[in-house]
């Protein structure tokens, strides 16, 4: 992050959590939560849009990502949106707009169900709100591959599934990959292992009519089955929408950041 945030260290539900903070913002506060196997730093562009614009952001490494601490296998998806609202007390803010993505994005369906009062709205990206079986399953050779090998052995299949294998593979892009690629063998395989079980687990469909707040509904065009959920969530939404972002596949903030920042220029009215 760039040196408009200020670095610090929260004890949230247990968890020494790590949180990027611009502190002031006369608009109002918004928490970032990121993918996993990434760190707050994927939000770089928008946290520096947002802050500019006026709002006080707060970006968070999940536990046992990026600079947060170390952490013990066996926790929840609930656990997760418990560590948000924990540093959300830690730095006295009771009512934030939440952006999350992929696993973020899960965190955040969480959080409008469970913590509504908590939150102005919600942007949620490239997720959905439950595990097919087949898709669960998936997750079983990834976290055996990590538990083996480490989460760096999964860097090159992982970018290339979030951001298709022709960007990937565009030299023009060699700066983003190493990046992504660093973040990604950084993660601890406690943290990795411990959120993709969580993600095995998910299941927020049968509740979310519970999430009342506004909310944005935000996928890449070309990301797999995320958009088809995503456009059945709005549905079942009130206060929701569905927006696509073109050429672009499970990281649209990263891969078309233009099109994305104009889906949060429109949220937030700037």
């Amino acid at each position: 992050m760039t040196s408009e945030f200020k670095k610090k260290t929260v004890t949230s539900n247990g968890q020494l959590i790590c949180v990027y903070d611009s502190e002031t913002g006369p608009r109002g506060t918004v928490l970032l939560s990121h993918s996993i196997l990434s760190a707050s730093n994927m939000w770089e562009a928008q946290a520096t849009l947002l802050h500019r614009s006026g709002y006080r952001v707060l970006a968070m490494d999940t536990r046992g990502h990026g600079a947060s601490g170390p952490t013990e296998l066996g926790f929840s998806l609930d656990d997760l949106g418990r560590d948000c609202i924990g540093v959300l007390d830690a730095l006295g803010q009771k009512r934030v707009h939440f952006l999350g993505l992929s696993l973020g994005g899960m965190i955040g369906i969480g959080l409008g169900i469970h913590h509504t009062d908590r939150f102005e709205s919600l942007i949620i990206c490239d997720t959905r709100a439950d595990m097919p079986q087949a898709m669960a399953d998936s997750w079983s050779p990834r976290i055996e591959l990590a538990l083996s090998k480490g989460c760096a052995e999964m860097a090159d299949a992982t970018v290339e599934r979030w951001f298709g294998s022709d960007y990937a593979k565009d030299p023009a892009n060699s700066a983003v990959m190493r990046a992504f690629k660093a973040q990604i063998s950084a993660t601890s395989v406690n943290g990795f292992v411990g959120c993709a079980r969580a993600i095995q687990k998910l299941n927020y469909a049968p509740k979310v009519a519970a999430i009342t707040v506004r909310t944005t509904l935000v996928a890449g065009e070309h990301d797999g089955p995320f958009p088809e959920a995503l456009r059945g969530l709005a549905e079942q939404l009130p206060r929701a929408h569905y927006c696509p972002v073109h050429n672009a596949n499970h990281l649209p903030n990263v891969q078309n950041p233009k099109e994305f920042n104009q889906i949060l220029t429109n949220h937030f009215g700037l």
